[in-house]
């Protein structure tokens, strides 16, 4: 059974699907006004593989991850490059799917943006006024009333904070210093305003997602969706927001379990674009290919923090490199049968299913690569079935080892160094044909001072950058 840590309730618990085999999942996506970061790297491979680990139970996954297009952040970034808001939201929506693309994560099932649920959102703010949870300003704000919500608080367990935060001068129209905005009035030029039946503006950061939730995935009844996960750093506020308007507005939970993931930071300290630390992703895919970073980011188990650090990647690719000298032994192609792989695929499933425990995961996998190596050495052909299964096995659940391994041991190569590997390999060739084979060795070791290695093969000769 897979078990999962709860946030809320701080523990690891069995997880029990609300609506069997249905599980339905969403995971806060990203503000799209600027480039995005290793965090968000994270964030996204870390929910990547529970959604693969699901499917490997057996469970019917819907999964949402939303795309924020409204925001103060983006605004000021339309003003500051005179970009349209919506040329901004366009441009790093885009860019985000394709780094995406590059780190093997697999597109949502639903993608929502803000803009497109404004509807939603209405209807949502709308209820809160009704049943008296919401306020509106002369301004024309709405707040929602974190006093009318007995159980605010109760997600993050800030309860000391909030009592604190209550006390400090409120906002010249907020009646507490805790309430939250629902929906911004339209402030005139420079601003961004929607029609709407409570007064031209836009909505809050955090009704979007509730709203999102309650369109696309909830159930009705306790709960309306069974996993709701993102960053830690959106447990307090936005997830709290979120909670509270959903219960109030609803009365329903707004998920059976919450999941977060662990930071990212640089030098020990927090990945931000407000600190100026920030490690983009494009950046770090011009030094490393897509699959060489999501290994090297799955390594850490997904709750705690990752210090990101060049050796500790290069360390990851030389276990990745395992893996795919492993698949070069075998004929890629190769057929199996899903019984062949039985006592791997439990082994490993079952260190995954105890909380995403990658560590023991992978050392699973550790196990497996070297004793199937012994058994190639041993000249175990009948064995080849099963390890080709096994290698399946582990695409399919952490999303690495699926290139052809001779590709993958010739990235980071130009095309230029490329060009001249391949002439220089002809030119080996032309002579074995002419059984020049001196010259043959010369080519062979030169090719070898310039950090490649050739392998004759039935197919021709394959070679890698070692």
């Amino acid at each position: 059974m897979l078990k999962i840590y709860d946030s809320v309730k701080k523990e690891k618990v069995d997880f029990i699907p609300i609506n069997p085999p249905q599980v339905r999942i969403y995971v806060c996506g990203p503000t799209v006004y600027d480039d995005s970061h290793l965090g968000h790297a994270r964030s996204a491979i870390v929910f990547d593989l529970l959604r693969r680990i699901l499917r490997e139970n057996g469970y019917e996954v819907l999964f949402a991850k939303n795309f924020t297009d409204i925001d103060d952040k983006i605004i000021n970034k339309s003003l500051q490059s005179g970009l349209s808001v919506e040329e901004i939201t366009q441009t790093y929506t885009r860019k985000y799917l394709e780094e995406m693309e590059a780190l093997g994560v697999e597109r949502a099932d639903i993608e929502p943006r803000a803009t497109e649920s404004l509807d939603g959102i209405c209807v949502m703010i709308e209820e809160l006024l009704q049943k008296g949870f919401a306020y509106q300003t002369p301004s024309g704000d709405i707040y929602l009333s974190v006093e009318k919500d007995s159980k605010y608080g109760m997600l993050s367990g800030r309860i000391a904070e909030l009592q604190t935060q209550s006390r400090i001068q409120n906002s010249e129209q907020k009646r507490d210093a805790r309430d939250f905005a629902l929906w911004k009035s339209y402030k005139g030029i420079g601003d961004i305003g929607y029609e709407a039946p409570f007064g031209k503006g836009r909505p809050g950061w955090h009704i979007e997602c509730s709203a999102m939730i309650k369109k696309h995935l909830a159930y009705e009844g306790e709960y309306a969706i069974d996993i709701h996960g993102g960053g830690a750093d959106l447990l307090f506020p936005h997830h709290e927001n979120e909670a509270s308007q959903t219960r109030c507005a609803e009365n329903q939970s707004i998920a059976k379990y919450w999941i977060h993931n662990g930071f990212v930071t640089i030098n020990g300290e927090k990945m931000a674009k407000s600190l100026g630390n920030s490690f983009f992703i494009k950046d770090a895919l011009k030094n490393y290919d897509g699959e060489i970073l999501r290994f090297y980011l799955l390594g850490t188990h997904y709750r705690a923090g990752l210090n990101f650090a060049k050796e500790d990647l290069l360390a990851a690719k030389k276990r990745l490199d395992r893996i795919y000298r492993l698949k070069k032994r075998i004929d890629s192609t190769q057929t199996f049968k899903e019984e062949d792989c039985c006592e791997f695929r439990e082994a490993f499933l079952e260190a995954l299913n105890d909380d995403l425990n990658i560590s023991k995961a992978l050392s699973v996998v550790d196990e497996f690569v070297a004793k199937a190596n012994e058994m190639l050495d041993q000249k175990q052909k009948h064995k080849i079935p099963s390890i080709a299964g096994n290698l399946a096995i582990i695409t399919r659940l952490l999303g690495v080892g699926g290139k052809n391994p001779f590709a993958y041991f010739q990235l980071g190569v130009s095309e230029a160094q490329k060009s001249e590997i391949e002439f220089l390999i002809s030119q080996r060739l032309e002579a074995k044909k002419q059984k020049d084979f001196a010259n043959a060795d010369k080519i062979r070791e030169k090719l070898r001072e310039m950090g490649v290695e050739i392998m004759d093969t039935p197919s021709g000769c394959m070679w890698e950058k070692v």
